[in-house]
């Protein structure tokens, strides 16, 4: 009984061993740019997708792709073409003159 007892300690450590390696993996992945994230993961076989139902993957995701700011921060100026290319818009030229919605996010 003791043996088996040891067995399945041993099967649990190695087991728990590997799965904080796969978290440990991903999380370091999640950290490249999307493009090679999505590259990345698109590697992994089927399958072993199952896997990331037993990681805390939301967790992970928040903390590499969180950023610094934080609620109340002023948002960062940026110089953007405009999507008719008839001019560049700039975050900070509006700053002051009417309340400015940044809406982020795809339509296609």
């Amino acid at each position: 009984m003791f043996i088996v007892f040891r067995l399945f300690i041993k099967l649990l450590t190695l087991g728990f061993s590997v799965w904080l390696f796969l978290c440990a993996a991903l999380f370091a992945i999640m950290w490249l740019p999307p493009s090679v994230f999505a590259r990345q993961l698109g590697r992994i076989p089927g399958p072993a997708m199952i896997l990331m139902a037993v990681m805390p993957f939301e967790t992970m995701w928040n903390a590499a792709r969180g950023g610094a700011l934080r609620e109340g921060d002023p948002a960062p100026d940026f110089d953007l073409q405009r999507q008719d290319k008839s001019g560049r818009v700039k975050l900070s030229s509006h700053f002051g003159d009417r309340p400015v919605v940044l809406v982020f996010g795809s339509y296609t």
